[in-house]
């Protein structure tokens, strides 16, 4: 039984982009188009050459504002009020997915490359913003991004995070090698199952999941 796997489990850390709100909302469509902008307008260069960057710096570095903050020296802060001056009303509130969140057994918490106040704004437009415990952005981790694993460790140091104890649900399949390598039991949240050797569970569903352990 899937249920069984958790038994052990007392820290639950979500992502945030792409697993507490399904990728057909495509918010990260909005932050691309601003961060093409902030690209093109700091660094002088056309959108063809944006685009590019920002695609690169994101495979490259993990986000494309570490990129940017190697690559140029930018200051991530307003980069991230930037880019995360979007429109949030495209999100539904989804009460099935806070009641099942809220009745898992301990801590929880989410874990985004996203800056705190843009995560706030998400939990929020979701109906989650009572739900967890903590909610840390990139900046807890001195603005190093996943899946680097000392953004991971500063961060689960910062909340007091026992790994052997704890889950993580994340869309980006690079994210959750590290929390595998800590021995957290790891969740693969994203429409097609994409098997690797550090994932142990696959859904398309997060609520549908959760409804498995609650």
């Amino acid at each position: 039984m899937v249920a069984a796997s958790f038994a052990h489990v007392g820290i639950w850390v979500f992502d945030l982009d792409n697993t507490l709100y399904p990728p057909e909302a495509r918010l990260f469509d909005q932050i691309e188009v601003r961060m093409e902008a902030y690209v093109q307008r700091e660094l002088g260069v056309s959108q063809e050459e944006a685009d590019r960057l920002r695609s690169v710096y994101w495979k490259t570095y993990g986000t494309t504002m570490s990129g940017l903050m190697n690559e140029h020296g930018i200051d991530p802060d307003p980069f991230l009020d930037e880019v995360h001056d979007i429109d949030f009303s495209v999100l539904n509130a989804d009460p099935v997915l806070a009641e099942r969140i809220s009745k898992l057994p301990g801590r929880k918490i989410v874990y985004t490359n996203g800056a705190r106040p843009y995560a706030h704004n998400v939990l929020k437009a979701r109906g989650l913003d009572g739900v967890f415990d903590a909610v840390y952005g990139v900046e807890h981790a001195g603005y190093l991004p996943k899946p680097e694993q000392a953004a991971f460790e500063a961060v689960f140091a910062l909340d007091g995070v026992d790994p052997t104890r704890g889950a993580m649900f994340e869309d980006d399949l690079r994210n959750l090698a590290v929390p595998h390598l800590l021995g957290m039991r790891t969740v693969h949240v994203w429409p097609e199952p994409l098997p690797a050797d550090h994932i142990h569970h696959h859904t398309a569903d997060l609520s549908a999941f959760l409804s498995q352990l609650v």
